[in-house]
């Protein structure tokens, strides 16, 4: 049984930080759902608990997606089938238009191509303020990054402190997980897996910004494949690359 107290320790196995973060933080715990296998694991995994727990729907934590209004047809398919599965609560933020309407206005539905600057502003409109808006009223979240996907998560914690949304708890189960293990524990648990992965996507973001990559290629190389990968973070996360030896920056 894991504590409720003091978290497991950083090597322990994914799950035990999913039941952990379930039994300690309860209903104000947030999954962040990408609507990728990573999230999606984590979804069954947080159900799987919470009903272990009898823990009512209101009082379990809970899913959030973030509609950017540029997702692939398939992404919605995906959520449907989580929500069709799940008994949890599946909370859906889009951009608000007081700050998307005068972007698109100003600069066109394409400006995230002219440099990693207007993307990044993209981002912030819609994913990096919906996302505050998710996480208004909880103590903790919860993601599906792994350091294997990108040089930009190599240093990857498993639990750490969100300084950018109030000192939240932040906890990343799978951070440790590699592809293998990753591969046999949805197969194991037989989880919803987005149609697009079997097509070459090994990462999920919005329509545009997202291709297929070539076998041996980053995980991540397929999102905005036009910028240096050490850039590649929409916001929602730190990204956190370590210097090559003999590098000024």
């Amino acid at each position: 049984m894991v504590s409720t107290g003091s978290p497991p320790e950083a090597t322990a196995a994914w799950v035990d930080w999913v039941d952990w973060a379930v039994e300690r933080f309860g209903h104000s715990l947030r999954i962040a759902c990408s609507l990728a296998v990573e999230d999606c694991l984590l979804v069954d995994a947080v159900a799987e608990r919470a009903a272990k727990l009898g823990l009512a729907r209101e009082r379990s934590p809970s899913v959030f997606v973030l509609d950017t209004g540029r997702l692939h047809e398939e992404s919605y398919q995906v959520l449907e089938a989580l929500r069709e599965r799940y008994d949890l609560e599946f909370d859906v933020k889009f951009p608000s238009p007081e700050r998307l309407e005068p972007l698109l206005r100003a600069k066109g539905a394409l400006s995230f191509f002219a440099s990693t600057e207007a993307r990044r502003e993209c981002c912030a409109v819609r994913k990096v303020e919906p996302l505050g808006r998710a996480l208004l009223g909880a103590s903790a979240w919860m993601t599906g990054q792994r350091r294997t996907q990108a040089v930009t998560r190599a240093e990857l914690p498993v639990l750490e402190r969100d300084e950018a949304h109030g000192g939240l708890a932040k906890v990343n189960p799978l951070a440790l997980v590699n592809d293998v293990e990753l591969r046999a524990e949805v197969e194991r648990r037989r989880v919803v897996v987005h149609p697009l992965h079997g097509r070459g996507y090994p990462s999920i973001g919005c329509a545009p910004c997202t291709r297929a990559v070539s076998p041996g290629e980053d995980a991540r190389a397929g999102r905005w494949w036009w910028e240096d990968p050490a850039h590649k973070e929409c916001g929602l996360h730190p990204a956190r690359v370590t210097p090559r030896a003999g590098s000024d920056t």
